[in-house]
């Protein structure tokens, strides 16, 4: 580096501090053959090489038809309106990144309070932040929110096993190290009942998902009602997609609500970007993380947004902040924001329809023609989107089959998240997959059977 921040006195004191004679003991543990080791690189190309190189390392990856992909499990396919993305490819949208200033960031902040403002009514809260990286770092943080509700005096949280696997290690990995204690039976046996007999004064919270991982709707029937006459918190993860059409989680008394925002006009990549949605009521407003918008009025009574009622060791003295959220997912957030405000709530109405019939549908004729179990473990439990096919030979069999006989992009297996559901497959299906790729898809399960 021709640029070195340090003095040589300010390295010298760094050393003595560490009892170290030079910069070069800091390394005396890695052997010196592989310190500096001659990498073996080839020539350099041009940039059209370059480019000629990644064309023919591109032409190597596996083609599947967007109306052929029936892998969910977390991340969906599903329409975007080109909307979305002229928005985002917005210069000042697509740069932006910190609105501490708001005379120079009232577009983001308004966009923001927008966002806000649509996942409220949509998730039937009263408040929303804006917003979390991801629906698992949103559980996370709605656990951390329900413990410090509690005030210590709660710790144990209650995980139902129908939580997506990864969320689950999500929220454990952030409570490593805490007294606090996670339990959950892993069996896919467990239903809300058997979550709710396990309540006591040391639960700070239950957390279920609905549609669960499974894509079945769970009984939520007095769920609120049992949690909190117990003192602890309803944590809910939602669907998005879902909430088009059926009743929101704070119709039925959810204290905080998250979910993943991938499916509003998120495309599907490799690991992300994704989007944290977190909605709770106005009592739990100070606890929230990460940025939170307001309206209000200058000194002239125009309207304007500002970042609101977060302290500063929110983002700045992070040992004393209510999480170590520092930044947040904006670019996604908007993008969710133009794809409901496209959609409205018509639009939004009708994705849900079209991707109930048409995973109804599958789920029939697989059943019908392939001669499937389907929902093995939920029977007549109604479901949205996903479910479950259990099959006669290996899901990795299976989807290589799909795959290299019939172009279709297979479902998820279950047997690497649920022992028990070995050999289970776990299937989406969005208004993007026609009725041809469905019927063909049935075609593919029917030869595994034949």
């Amino acid at each position: 580096m021709t640029y070195i921040p340090h003095t040589a006195s300010e390295r010298r004191e760094m050393l003595d501090a560490v009892g170290l004679p030079s910069l070069e003991a800091l390394f005396s543990d890695i052997p010196e053959s592989v310190r500096f080791p001659k990498l073996a690189l080839p020539p350099a190309l041009s940039e059209m090489e370059i480019l000629g190189e990644a064309r023919r390392l591109a032409a190597a990856n596996s083609q599947i038809d967007p109306e052929a992909c029936f892998l969910g499990a977390g991340a969906y396919n599903h329409f975007i309106p080109a909307t979305v993305d002229e928005v985002l490819r917005r210069g000042e949208f697509y740069t932006s990144y910190t609105p501490y200033q708001p005379e120079m960031s009232q577009g983001m902040l308004q966009a923001m309070f927008e966002y806000q403002s649509m996942i409220c009514r949509l998730t039937a809260m009263e408040v929303s932040n804006a917003s979390h990286y991801d629906g698992a770092t949103s559980l996370a943080e709605a656990v951390l929110l329900a413990l410090g509700v509690a005030r210590g005096e709660r710790r144990k949280v209650i995980l139902s096993p129908y939580v997506h696997p990864q969320y689950r290690d999500v929220v454990k990995s952030y409570l490593r190290g805490t007294d606090a204690v996670v339990i959950g039976d892993e069996s896919p046996a467990m239903g809300v009942s058997g979550l709710t007999s396990r309540l006591d004064n040391a639960t700070a919270a239950i957390v279920i998902q609905n549609p669960n991982f499974l894509g079945q709707f769970e009984q939520v029937g007095g769920l609120s009602d049992a949690v909190h006459a117990a003192g602890a918190l309803l944590i809910v993860i939602a669907d998005p997609i879902s909430l088009g059409l059926f009743q929101p989680p704070g119709a039925y008394g959810a204290d905080v609500v998250v979910a993943e925002g991938q499916s509003l006009g998120i495309p599907l990549s490799f690991g992300g970007p994704h989007l944290g949605i977190f909605a709770t009521r106005k009592a739990h407003i100070r606890r929230l993380a990460g940025r939170l918008v307001g309206e209000t009025v200058d000194a002239d009574g125009k309207r304007g947004y500002v970042l609101t009622l977060g302290t500063r060791e929110q983002h700045i003295r992070r040992a004393k902040a209510t999480s170590n959220i520092c930044t947040n997912a904006a670019l996604t957030a908007l993008g969710a924001a133009v794809y409901l405000a496209t959609m409205g709530k018509t639009g939004l109405r009708r994705v849900a329809t079209l991707c109930y019939q048409k995973s109804h549908y599958a789920a029939r004729a697989i059943h019908e023609r392939a001669g499937l179990t389907i929902n093995p473990f939920g029977s007549g439990v109604p479901f949205f989107k996903e479910f479950v096919v259990k099959l006669p030979k290996p899901v990795d069999e299976v989807n290589a089959l799909l795959k290299d006989s019939f172009g279709i992009l297979g479902g998820h297996d279950l047997g690497k998240d649920y022992p028990a559901l070995e050999g289970h497959m776990l299937l989406a299906v969005t208004e993007t997959n026609s009725k041809q790729s469905i019927d063909r898809l049935v075609e593919g399960l029917r030869t595994v059977t034949a």
